[in-house]
């Protein structure tokens, strides 16, 4: 039931996202959200969801909480699987690639960067008890 819901939501927040341009995102403008559609791993129709942002010198840092929850989410399950994205930000939409951060340089990014800018980021993974994974999103050239 509480999948359904989230599947419901998700589809209410992205249908919220395109017909506004993003300007009813994320209900605050400290939060930065976009739209990432990627193909599913195994049916490969295209899957829509809002995602939390950060800016970064090296492209746009993206992390899956899932919530919370045991498992990563479906939407970076895919990403990994698909590699590059359709990312909409406001109006505008632009073919991504992500590149999945590991080791030292993914704990570095988690700790400097996304907690520093969100501590309360911090809620989910301890309830996951698991490792956040964390992406980098750069333009396709």
């Amino acid at each position: 039931m509480a999948r359904r819901m989230m599947s419901v939501g998700n589809r209410i927040g992205v249908w919220m996202y395109r017909v506004s341009d993003g300007r009813l995102g994320s209900g605050s403008k400290d939060v930065l959200v976009l739209v990432l559609t990627t193909p599913g791993r195994r049916t490969g129709v295209p899957r829509s969801t809002c995602v939390r942002y950060l800016e970064s010198p090296d492209g746009l840092l993206v992390w899956g909480t899932g919530s919370g929850s045991r498992q990563d989410p479906d939407w970076f399950r895919n990403l990994r699987a698909a590699g590059i994205s359709d990312v909409q930000i406001g109006a505008d939409h632009q073919q991504m690639r992500a590149r999945e951060l590991t080791g030292a340089e993914r704990s570095t990014v988690w700790t400097d960067v996304i907690l520093r800018t969100d501590p309360g980021i911090g809620r989910y993974a301890t309830k996951a008890r698991r490792t956040i994974p964390v992406a980098v999103l750069q333009p396709v050239a």
